[in-house]
């Protein structure tokens, strides 16, 4: 955690109220407090020494609606846990809770009314410590991580998860929505075993950290593979980017490698039961996208051609089953016959375009394709050979694809 900014900015704001404040997680764990001592109530002293809200002190407190509040909240005095009155100011990121600031009402106030008159001059610091407190690991939070869990579930299609996650406030007046899947690999390092754990919380927080202030997105969560975002639709280009490019970083930061990033996206959905056939098509494209360098690293579901058919299909990680393309596969030893026939399906049959970008001359490419006529005894420029040659060559891309 950046303590030091996250003090200094509790003082700066303990002083121009003039007040007591105290800083706490979602757990009810102290993170910062002010020098500044008002009035000082035995809940207060004991919460300074102890480093956690007492459960009968958090009970009443919750009681007065903190964990759903949006605006400062006013909790009462409570004469038998030794409590002054307090207002609870709820720290909030783009919709994501990260935590409470506590002022306290001084002895001879009946009321929290001058309180409350005096937070909207102190609004623009409250917002800046909320962020310095979103740059700490608060995905590892134990309300965070429920939040997560729930929204997850519903694009998994889990029913319960899906009907407490349509009640999010959040997700009110701001579809139609658009699911994103990033998914990165280690560059120049083989995929290994990773700590399940580590991974997961890794790519929670950089999703969490990367996306504040991006109001294009809605909310976030990470996987131990990847990270999914709920994004408003359209989304504009320039802002996916730079939300992509901060991910990056973070995650680099967070765990000491560099990764090629890879992101797939959604048609547009209205309503919350559209979440896991959003997810399903997000994740396909991603997939699609990690095998098929042609489609670029940013890929829409509808721009992935035949592995829709593919993501639909049930395909197994088995070699695809068709006779030419085995006659081929076993032929091509020197693996130059198939990436060029794949290349000029591509290239919808330019055999310009297919020798350009392999360097090779164009009778060079015509012969290969002889090679190929002669291997499977049939052109492979004709329609049915063509469809099952590059449905083939499509399907062995899908079986290599990532598992998420």
């Amino acid at each position: 955690m950046q303590t030091t900014q996250v003090e200094l900015e509790v003082e700066r704001i303990a002083e121009r109220l003039g007040r007591g404040l105290s800083l706490e997680d979602l757990d009810g764990i102290l993170i910062a407090y002010s020098s500044q001592q008002s009035s000082a109530d035995r809940v207060r002293v004991n919460f300074l020494l102890s480093k956690k809200v007492p459960d009968d002190v958090n009970a009443w407190q919750r009681q007065h609606g903190i964990t759903t509040a949006v605006r400062p909240v006013a909790v009462p005095a409570n004469p038998e846990l030794g409590m002054l009155g307090r207002v609870c100011v709820p720290l909030l990121v783009r919709g994501f809770r990260v935590g409470y600031l506590w002022v306290q009402q001084d002895a001879g106030e009946d009321t929290a009314t001058h309180i409350l008159k005096q937070l909207p001059a102190v609004r623009e610091d409250i917002d800046r410590l909320a962020a310095l407190l979103l740059e700490d690991n608060t995905a590892g939070s134990e309300h965070r991580t429920r939040r997560e869990r729930i929204f997850l579930g519903a694009v998994s299609g889990d029913g319960q998860s899906l009907e407490e996650c349509a009640g999010w406030r959040e997700l009110d007046g701001t579809s139609p929505w658009q699911l994103a899947v990033l998914l990165d690999r280690p560059t120049g390092a083989p995929e290994g075993v990773v700590d399940s754990h580590d991974a997961t919380l890794a790519r929670r927080t950089a999703a969490l950290q990367a996306t504040v202030g991006a109001d294009v997105v809605v909310f976030s969560a990470g996987e131990a593979s990847h990270s999914v975002l709920l994004l408003r639709y359209p989304a504009g280009r320039t802002d996916l980017a730079t939300v992509r490019g901060r991910y990056g970083k973070r995650l680099a930061a967070l765990t000491g490698m560099d990764a090629s990033l890879t992101s797939g996206f959604s048609e547009p959905f209205s309503a919350p039961d559209g979440l896991a056939g959003a997810y399903a098509q997000a994740r396909s494209s991603v997939q699609a996208a990690s095998v098929d360098p042609q489609l670029g690293d940013a890929v829409d579901y509808r721009s992935i051609g035949v592995y829709q058919f593919l993501a639909g299909g049930g395909w197994q990680a088995s070699a695809p089953r068709s006779v030419y393309f085995a006659e081929l596969e076993d032929a091509d030893r020197a693996n130059e016959l198939l990436p060029l026939l794949e290349l000029l399906y591509d290239k919808n049959g330019s055999v310009q375009d297919v020798a350009r970008q392999l360097h090779l001359h164009r009778s060079s490419v015509y012969n290969r394709l002889s090679r190929v006529r002669s291997i499977v005894g049939a052109d492979p420029l004709s329609g049915p050979v063509r469809l099952e040659l590059h449905l083939a060559l499509k399907a062995r891309r899908w079986s290599r694809r990532p598992r998420i």
